[in-house]
């Protein structure tokens, strides 16, 4: 009798094919979960992002010594900038296709649920405060092209499907030659157990 033995999900996961494992799981899933409308309302906020588009009021900027050369004016003068961006605050203004991806930022504090971008690039504060501002729209447009999938244009889209029919013709031809292979060796010998 048999009996069906179920095989440990690591065995099962090499089967697939590499890519359907790719194109299934998303990095975060919800671009997966996503419908046109949203992906199509992310696409259009991200064109309109700019370092202006966060409004400074939900921000809090901070000033300390920055580290570093710069002899007495690194000693003296407190130019490195320090914004804290509550989550609470800047979530409910981005799309929601991109809130997975900045809380899994590296500037995300999980501890007070603050994104902590600093910058003493520059001796002037506000020089670094707009830096910052600058690092947060970066953050936020590399966010949403990890999250909201690009647009196929048509050609790119009319070459897949060559492509994809161009495939299936080779492996249609490549089976038909098998075929041929076995039906001669078979039509030629007469079989194996005739002798």
């Amino acid at each position: 009798m048999l009996q069906h033995v179920n095989r440990p999900s690591a065995l099962r996961s090499i089967r697939t094919f590499p890519l359907e494992r790719f194109y299934a799981a998303g990095r975060h899933g919800a671009a997966a979960a996503a419908d046109e409308a949203d992906i199509d309302a992310a696409r259009k906020w991200l064109a309109k992002l700019d370092p202006e588009t966060i409004p400074r009021s939900i921000c809090d900027v901070t000033f300390s010594r920055s580290s570093g050369p710069g002899g007495q004016n690194v000693n003296k003068v407190s130019s490195k900038a320090t914004l804290r961006v509550p989550t609470a605050s800047l979530l409910p203004l981005l799309p929601a296709l991109l809130r997975p991806y900045i809380l899994s930022n590296r500037y995300h504090a999980a501890k007070n649920q603050d994104l902590v971008i600093q910058a003493d690039d520059s001796r002037k504060q506000t020089d670094n405060v707009n830096a910052c501002f600058r690092k947060l729209t970066e953050l936020i447009t590399e966010a949403g092209r990890d999250a909201v999938p690009g647009e196929t244009s048509a050609e790119q889209s009319k070459r897949v499907e060559i492509l994809q029919k161009a495939e299936a013709a080779g492996r249609r031809r490549m089976k038909e030659f098998q075929s041929k292979k076995k039906s001669a060796r078979r039509g030629v010998g007469g079989g194996r157990g005739d002798d």
